[in-house]
């Protein structure tokens, strides 16, 4: 089941008697919330959100679907936190590491994986909901695990 919510900006104030406040410099959602996927074995994937200092992810904003049939992934604990647009949330910072049960998984089968999640900034920014996606391959019994896959990174217009 994929998540959506809605995404606010907060300005911080300013900082002196009539000066304007100088903007946080932010990370584009896709360097601040880094999303990769590997499948353990044909029945588990291991999804992760490495998450950049000064940010956090919502845990009720997390959601997973793909084009087989998942179970119910598992969450680690998360940290309670007075949020200032949601009011009390769960949430995640560093790295996040869920597993994801794929109970009809075919060895050798490739998968699309679709991650939901919103998160926000310390410095006052929630970003909109992103929704992330990339093809994981199953490995055949007793091979180990696959290989870590990110999503393809969009270009900028300068890069």
């Amino acid at each position: 089941m994929l998540l959506a919510g809605a995404w606010t900006v907060a300005a911080p104030p300013a900082r002196g008697a009539g000066l304007p406040a100088a903007e946080p410099k932010l990370l584009a959602p896709e360097e601040a919330f880094r999303f990769s996927a590997r499948a353990l074995d044909a029945h588990t994937l291991e999804v992760r959100f490495d998450i950049a200092d000064g940010y956090y992810l919502y845990r009720d904003k997390l959601g997973f679907e793909a084009d087989a049939a998942l179970g119910t992934p598992a969450l680690p604990e998360a940290l309670r936190k007075h949020d200032a647009f949601f009011g009390e949330v769960l949430t995640y910072r560093g790295r996040l590491v869920v597993r994801v049960p794929v109970p009809s998984g075919v060895a050798g089968q490739s998968l699309a994986l679709k991650a939901a999640s919103q998160g926000c900034a310390d410095a006052g920014v929630c970003y909109p909901p992103s929704l992330q996606q990339v093809k994981v391959a199953l490995p055949a019994a007793g091979a180990g695990a696959g290989p870590l896959v990110e999503p393809e990174r969009k270009k900028g217009w300068f890069n």
